[in-house]
């Protein structure tokens, strides 16, 4: 229930959202917010932040990849063979990280976040400083299918999509950014909706605080399409990774 948090709390829970959603198709590593606000402003169980987080990448993740397949970086072989390799691979690994994240206590996952939000800085940062001089081709078939399970277990633990980790990984393979972005959001879908009914299962999903957040979340992702196709996003990285570098401590804090 949205009970009990005060209007300003409310305000910001939303702005995380909308902040999220223009992280996740801007740049990529912009799922995680919502799970930060959730996990920082209210008294959820982790149980509870992961599933209402990830059930509105969802939508997130359909409007997402209809806005990509509309711009024509779903329309590459190579780009569609990876984005159903990591969606198949979602299938797998989700199921695994929702079992994990029950039997992880909150100072646990206070950890786990503080860490992620430090790893998804640091990939940023890489990828930002280390532009690899030519395109490659897109990895094989068994490194992506990696890839795309290890990412799934994350993403089921915390509560995420797949573009926080997905894209800043396949830039650095190689992949182009642009098709990096287009084949996570497909992984997306698919992590979302398999840890939405995981989730769901457990009677963990408060779906007001959903709404909440979910709603600014897809405004957002319209916005960071336009930015991705239109502008340089270096400042929109570099704000992020202030951001989780700021907020990585906290987080490591508020579940003792």
């Amino acid at each position: 229930m949205v009970a009990g948090l005060t209007t300003p709390t409310l305000i910001l829970l939303g702005l995380f959202g909308f902040a999220g959603g223009v992280g996740i198709t801007a740049v990529g590593p912009g799922g995680v917010l919502p799970t930060i606000g959730l996990f920082a402003l209210t008294d959820l169980s982790p149980a509870e932040v992961a599933g209402t987080a990830i059930v509105t990448h969802v939508a997130t993740g359909i409007l997402a990849t209809a806005a990509y397949a509309r711009s024509g970086h779903l329309r590459e072989p190579e780009t569609r063979r990876t984005a159903l390799i990591l969606a198949g691979a979602a299938l797998i690994g989700t199921p695994v990280g929702v079992l994990v994240n029950t039997a992880v206590s909150k100072r646990a996952f206070g950890l786990v976040l503080g860490a992620f939000a430090v790893l998804v800085a640091a990939l940023v940062w890489y990828r930002e400083r280390h532009r690899p001089a030519t395109t490659q081709a897109h990895p094989p078939a068994g490194m992506v299918a990696l890839l795309g399970f290890a990412v799934a277990v994350a993403a089921g633990i915390i509560g995420i999509g797949g573009p926080m980790l997905t894209v800043p990984l396949l830039v650095a393979l190689g992949v182009p950014v642009l098709e990096s972005l287009a084949s996570a959001q497909a992984q997306s879908i698919v992590i979302a909706s398999v840890g939405t009914a995981g989730y769901l299962a457990h009677d963990t999903i408060n779906w007001a605080l959903a709404a909440l957040v979910g709603i600014p979340e897809l405004i957002g992702v319209l916005l960071g399409w336009k930015i991705a196709q239109s502008l340089p996003t270096r400042r929109l990285k570099y704000a992020l990774i202030i951001t989780l570098l700021a907020l990585a401590p906290y987080l490591a804090l508020h579940g003792a």
